[in-house]
C-alpha cells in the first residue's frame, strides 16, 4: 500500500503512465514507417525494419523523443502527422479522479516527461489535464533524459522535493531504477500502458493496473 496520506510530493510521467501508449506505438509503428516507406519507394516491412534499428540507437538520450530530431533524420514532418492522429490520444481510466483527488488533499503534483514540448502542449489540449498540475517538467527543460540520475539532481532543485515524501509513477522499469538509485522512496510501474497490448511479466517495482487502485487514501 502506498500511504499516500503521508505523501506531499507526485510525480507523474505522462505517456503509458496517465495517458494510453497505444497513440505512440501506433504513430511510430505503424504511420510513420508507412510515410517513410512512400517517400523512400520500399515496403512497409523494410521501411519498419529500417526504423527499429534507428529508434534503438537513440533509445535512452534526448533524440529519443525530440520530434524536430526525427522530424530532420527522417525527412518527415513529424509534428503535422502527429496531428493527423491527435484523436487517438487517449487517458487511462480513472486518472482524471485521481487527479482530482490529489488537488482536493493538496498535494504538489508535477508532470515529469521525456516528451518533446511540442508533443507535450498537442496532448495536453487534446486531454485537458493540465489544469491538475503545478508544473510540468520535461527532459528538454532539465537537459537530460529521466534514465540519468542528473535529470533527477536537477529536478529536486527546481521543485525542492523531499524524497521522503515523494510518489512517483511511470511505464518504464529503467526509469523507475534511476529514480530508485537518486533515492524517491514511493515507486510505482504503471502496467496496461498500451491497453491494446499484453504487458511482459515484470517484478522490480509494486505495479499499478488501474488508478482507481489509488482513489482511496491510505
Amino acid at each position: 500500500m502506498i500511504p499516500l496520506r503521508d505523501i506531499k510530493f507526485v510525480l507523474l510521467d505522462m505517456d503509458g503512465t496517465l495517458l494510453d501508449k497505444y497513440f505512440d506505438d501506433y504513430f511510430w509503428e505503424h504511420l510513420v514507417p508507412e510515410k517513410y516507406a512512400e517517400k523512400h519507394h520500399i515496403t512497409f516491412g523494410k521501411a519498419k525494419e529500417d526504423l527499429l534499428l534507428k529508434y534503438k540507437a537513440h533509445e535512452g538520450t534526448l533524440n529519443w523523443t525530440d520530434i524536430d530530431f526525427w522530424s530532420r533524420e527522417l525527412k518527415l514532418d513529424i509534428p503535422a502527422l502527429k496531428e493527423q492522429i491527435k484523436h487517438l490520444i487517449e487517458i487511462h481510466p480513472h486518472v482524471e479522479d485521481f487527479l482530482k483527488m490529489l488537488k482536493r488533499h493538496k498535494k504538489k503534483v508535477y508532470m515529469v516527461t521525456n516528451a518533446h514540448y511540442k508533443v507535450l502542449d498537442i496532448k495536453l489540449k487534446k486531454t485537458e489535464i493540465g489544469k491538475y498540475f503545478d508544473r510540468c517538467i520535461t527532459s528538454f527543460e532539465i537537459g537530460y533524459p529521466k534514465e540519468m540520475i542528473e535529470f533527477w539532481e536537477k529536478t529536486e532543485k527546481i521543485l525542492k522535493l523531499d524524497k521522503q515524501k515523494t510518489l512517483f509513477i511511470d511505464d518504464t522499469p529503467d526509469i523507475l531504477k534511476t529514480a530508485k538509485t537518486f533515492g524517491i522512496k514511493y515507486l510505482l510501474l504503471k502496467t496496461r500502458a498500451n491497453s491494446k497490448k499484453i504487458d511482459k511479466p515484470i517484478n522490480d517495482f509494486p505495479i499499478l493496473k488501474d488508478f482507481k487502485e489509488l482513489l482511496t487514501l491510505s
